[in-house]
């Protein structure tokens, strides 16, 4: 079995690190530069980057801090928010990052993935995908989870994958934020349906919360924010006990 991964994520909005509950009220958590050093030194598997507003605000992302940031680590990183084009993705990718993550543009055209896999390799590209409940299933939200589209967030991933994207990151609005363990059920029937990783998003509160999100959800990584941001777990001490519950980790850490 493939090791599995520990992915700390920086929401930035106005080059701040923040985070909020089920996409509000976001709080500031601290310097991104030097969040990411301390991650990768931490032992972090891999690091996303997200532009949160970047879309609403109809902007590009910050290209500067991703520059910035990537000559600080030497783990995988990926970064999403506001890339709308093939060029745009080479653009992030020169800047400094291994993956990109798309959301509302792959979203209002679909293709982009197909383009963007043959350019770049599928492994660069990540199909992020915002979902929310809606019974009896969930449906995909875009532009930082502000404007519901009417897709099943199953069939959508399902879709990403044909279409070239190489990587899936799962995020349940619902759990956002809420420290209240991730959506198992979400993460299981995609898991069922998809042949590429799917990274666990949203609700990280516990260890046990994570190891679930592997075991029970069968996520191929966990992501989490502010459990790592204010020093509630350490990532040591997570590769830890989830080494002991028989869970592949790299460790010790880098």
């Amino acid at each position: 079995m493939l090791t599995k991964r520990i992915i700390p994520c920086l929401d930035i909005k106005d080059g701040r690190t923040v985070k909020g509950v089920n996409f509000v009220g976001l709080r500031d958590a601290g310097d991104p530069v030097e969040l990411a050093k301390r991650y990768s030194e931490e032992g972090a598997d891999e690091l996303v980057f997200l532009d949160i507003t970047a879309t609403k605000e109809k902007r590009k992302t910050l290209i500067d801090l991703v520059k910035r940031i990537s000559k600080e680590i030497n783990i995988p990183f990926t970064v999403g928010g506001g890339i709308k084009s093939v060029e745009e993705i080479g653009d992030i990718l020169r800047a400094g990052a291994d993956k990109v993550s798309l959301n509302s543009a792959i979203v209002k055209n679909p293709p982009l993935i197909t383009e963007a896999s043959a350019r770049f390799g599928s492994q660069a590209i990540v199909a992020a995908v915002d979902a929310k409940r809606k019974n009896p299933g969930w449906e995909v939200y875009i532009k930082g989870g502000s404007e519901p589209t009417g897709l099943d967030a199953i069939e959508w991933m399902q879709q990403t994958e044909s279409l070239g994207a190489g990587e899936i990151l799962l995020t349940s609005m619902d759990r956002d934020g809420t420290k209240s363990g991730f959506d198992i059920d979400l993460l299981y029937k995609v898991n069922q349906l998809v042949t590429i990783p799917v990274i666990a998003s949203g609700g990280a509160g516990t260890i046990d919360h994570c190891v679930d999100a592997i075991t029970r959800g069968n996520a191929d990584a966990v992501l989490a924010a502010s459990i790592f941001h204010f020093r509630e777990i350490e990532i040591s001490e997570l590769k830890s006990s989830m080494k002991t519950s028989g869970i592949p980790v790299r460790y010790p850490a880098y």
